[in-house]
């Protein structure tokens, strides 16, 4: 029996699943993904720290993309799954917030990670002799503050804008964690101005370095095919897939679900959208980084002694 029973000030978040049997198989499912994101997330962190051939500025980037993978799915899965078990959909003012602080916090700072990350195979294929001087371990420091430090200052802008609207009737949040389009539904006050702003972010922090990333792979992709060797040539479409599998699972969502306008949203689409960037994203690249790379698959090797037969 689910008890909705909250003070006045709490939020009540729908959720994602249906009380069923099915329920609970997804449940079961999501779980195991969380619990392999976990583990795979925690290895690449791992890895990269300990084996120094890692110690180059794209697996430094790929550390910290790791890691905001780690921290992503832990701010929703766990509630979520918390609040299936034990039928409290409550949340508190303050948990909503903070909740919706880190996701943001992610969301922003993996977009603007994905796109260093894109620079940085940009220089080492068009301009490799300048590599090591454009791609320096402060530039990389810089890059990564930077990716932290701007996710963090948006994240915090729409939180506190966000619990300072005025909410009226119910507090039902039709979402599986407290996400602000979703909280804009339910307030009493006319909020497009915000949802301007929101459009304005979504374009800064997504779409603009989503169209950066391309622009940047097309003339990586027009680089590789005028080079010579096969081999080199190989190696850098495979490096250039990798990246762009993750871009497009991980943008492509996002911007369909915050560029939108309110009138050509559905509740029940707009979740299905997240569990792309909230749950599959993070499962999915400790898998693409680590089994198509050679040199990860090498130090899992040397550090864990395992997937030797893939080495070669």
């Amino acid at each position: 029996m689910e008890k909705w029973n909250h003070t006045s000030n709490d939020f009540i978040l729908l959720g994602l699943l249906p009380p069923n049997q099915t329920g609970i198989f997804l449940l079961c499912l999501i779980i195991l993904i969380f619990f392999l994101a976990s583990v795979g997330n925690s290895a690449m962190i791992h890895l990269i720290h300990v084996d120094p051939r890692l110690h180059t500025p794209m697996y430094f980037l790929l550390s910290q993309l790791s890691l905001m993978d780690l921290m992503h799915i832990s701010t929703t899965v766990p509630k979520m799954a918390h609040d299936f078990l034990s039928g409290q959909k409550g949340i508190s003012f303050l948990g909503c917030g903070v909740q919706s602080f880190f996701f943001l916090t992610m969301a922003g700072s993996e977009g603007l990670l994905l796109t260093s990350m894109a620079y940085d195979r940009y220089v080492a294929i068009c301009h490799p002799l300048h590599y090591p001087l454009r791609m320096s371990k402060m530039m990389c420091m810089k890059m990564i503050g930077g990716s932290w430090t701007l996710g963090s200052i948006n994240s915090l802008a729409h939180t506190v804008y966000a619990l300072h609207i005025p909410y009226c009737r119910t507090r039902a949040i039709d979402h599986f964690f407290c996400d602000v389009p979703a909280m804009l539904l339910i307030a009493c006050t006319d909020t497009w101005v915000y949802e301007y702003m929101v459009f304005v972010s979504t374009s800064l922090y997504l779409l603009f370095p989503f169209i950066g990333i391309t622009a940047s792979y097309g003339r990586v992709l027009f680089a590789v095919y005028h080079m010579h060797s096969k081999e080199g040539r190989k190696k850098a479409l495979s490096t250039i897939s990798t990246h762009l599998t993750v871009v497009i699972f991980y943008y492509a969502p996002f911007l369909y679900t915050y560029l939108r306008p309110r009138n050509l949203r559905s509740p029940a689409e707009d979740k299905i959208l997240a569990v792309f960037y909230t749950i599959l994203t993070p499962i999915l690249n400790p898998i693409i980084y680590s089994l198509r790379n050679k040199e990860v698959l090498g130090a899992m090797t040397r550090v864990f002694g395992i997937f030797s037969f893939l080495k070669e």
